[in-house]
């Protein structure tokens, strides 16, 4: 699809989001809401149910083809119903069979499809879906490659043309560090501005680092093989990144509409496999072999080199940003998945730090850039804190060896898998409203043309 074909697409869609009304779908600000989740592989699925939601239907109405998915998805249902502290009271409505999809889209027993699990159906799923007049919430990624990312632009006029909503599940702008960085990057006393920087030194740098076997809710993570099969989920560098590129426009430029012909400029992609022994794969999966998908590509050895890592350098609105994603089979004892934000200012760096000297908590540092004065910059500390303490009671800081480190208490720490009802809850929000912030659907296809069109150029240069 041609740049400009995109431009018209967004252009038009911005013009009806901005005149958009609530669509007459019988949808009223007391009804509840009812979930139809849709062929759950992923374990994101089940994080949308883990605790009680208002105006949410306890009874979900699951569509699947049947087999281990389903049964692993269950399983984390019922967990949350029967845990001590807490529990919920899902009930859940299941059809197996291999026309899930039509079913689904025929008796329409919910109005919000959610989706997490294999990426190789998923745009589709979400097409077929708005076509039909339902509501979407989608776990990230929405494509994994170009052909994907043209599907999805059409999805979101489909989405606009019926009254419905489509919206990706981005969990990491609950991240109180990331809501922090959004909020001191506006301080122009203490940040001043973003810096144009360069390719080696960008103005935005974002590293996250993940684990393949790791625990989720207590209990050790199930992944399904198809997990590991690129055609299916999806390499690294169109994967986690979508988190990292959502980031970067959601911190630096909040609420701002970002336009692919104007405003992104794609520099290089680079991607890089992470090898899977037989052994860790059974003891991730379950599975004592790898499954016939995967034999073409294991290397000589007899294992996977797994496509799960990737980096990609672009400009947004003439500024450098790199963002770069890692996955290692487990994290060292005491540890978990990991963060590195970098963030350039002309008076003050801000820094994302989540290493050993941290605790593996995510903790945001201030340092004056070379030339400012370390005394005012330590007095524009003390009055950014000072407001912060408002939303975030308790909050101080500190002097350190990388500038000044902030403290924000614990309680504001929500976790990753609380995350996913808190984007829940936003979405409902949306729902009443019957639209979503105006920035919203250009910036989510901006995005996934970051990723998908960057996979294209890595692919390219490992040729």
């Amino acid at each position: 699809m041609k740049k400009t074909f995109v431009l018209v697409i967004l252009f038009a869609m911005m013009m009806n989001i901005n005149s958009c009304q609530a669509p007459d779908d019988g949808r009223q600000e007391s009804e509840q809401v009812r979930l139809m989740t849709l062929n759950p592989g992923h374990f994101h699925a089940a994080l949308i149910q883990k605790n009680a939601i208002d105006r949410l239907d306890e009874t979900v109405h699951i569509f699947a083809p049947g087999g281990a998915d389903l049964d692993l998805h269950m399983q984390r249902i019922e967990g949350f119903n029967t845990r001590d502290d807490s529990p919920t009271n899902w009930q859940s409505e299941i059809y197996t069979g291999p026309d899930y999809l039509q079913r689904m889209l025929e008796e329409r027993p919910g109005n919000v499809m959610v989706t997490a699990g294999n990426n190789r159906q998923k745009t589709n799923y979400i097409l077929q879906t708005v076509s039909n007049g339902i509501n979407v919430l989608s776990d990230k990624p929405m494509a994994i490659d170009t052909e994907g990312w043209e599907m999805l632009v059409e999805a979101f006029e489909e989405a606009d043309a019926n009254d419905v909503l489509l919206y990706d599940i981005m969990t990491e702008r609950r991240e109180v560090t990331s809501r922090i960085l959004r909020t001191l990057m506006q301080d122009r006393n203490l940040f001043g501005e973003l810096v144009a920087g360069t390719q080696e030194e960008p103005a935005i740098f974002k590293e996250s680092i993940h684990h393949l076997f790791k625990y989720v809710a207590g209990s050790p993570l199930r992944r399904p093989p198809w997990y590991f099969d690129v055609r299916q989920q999806g390499e690294g560098i169109v994967d986690v990144t979508v988190h990292l590129v959502d980031l970067s426009m959601w911190v630096a430029f909040p609420d701002q509409i970002i336009r692919i012909e104007e405003d992104v400029d794609l520099l290089s992609g680079e991607r890089w496999p992470t090898t899977v022994t037989l052994d860790q794969f059974s003891r991730i999966t379950g599975e004592q072999a790898f499954p016939e998908y995967l034999v073409d590509q294991l290397d000589d050895s007899g294992a996977l080199p797994l496509y799960c890592n990737g980096q990609i350098d672009y400009l947004l609105n003439g500024h450098h940003v790199s963002v770069k994603v890692q996955w290692d089979y487990q994290a060292p004892p005491g540890g978990d998945d990991s963060h590195f934000t970098m963030i350039r200012g002309t008076n003050a760096n801000l820094v994302v730090r989540q290493g050993e000297e941290q605790g593996f908590r995510a903790t945001v540092y201030v340092e004056p850039v070379e030339g400012a004065s370390a005394a005012d910059i330590e007095q524009q500390v003390a009055e950014a804190v000072e407001r912060l303490q408002g939303q975030y009671p308790g909050a101080s800081y500190e002097s350190s060896p990388h500038g000044w480190e902030l403290y924000i208490p614990d309680e504001f720490h929500y976790g990753h898998e609380a995350h996913f009802g808190m984007v829940a809850e936003s979405f409902l929000e949306y729902l009443e409203r019957g639209m979503l912030p105006d920035w919203e659907v250009p910036n989510m296809i901006a995005k996934y043309y970051i990723t998908t069109h960057a996979r294209e150029l890595a692919m390219q240069a490992s040729d």
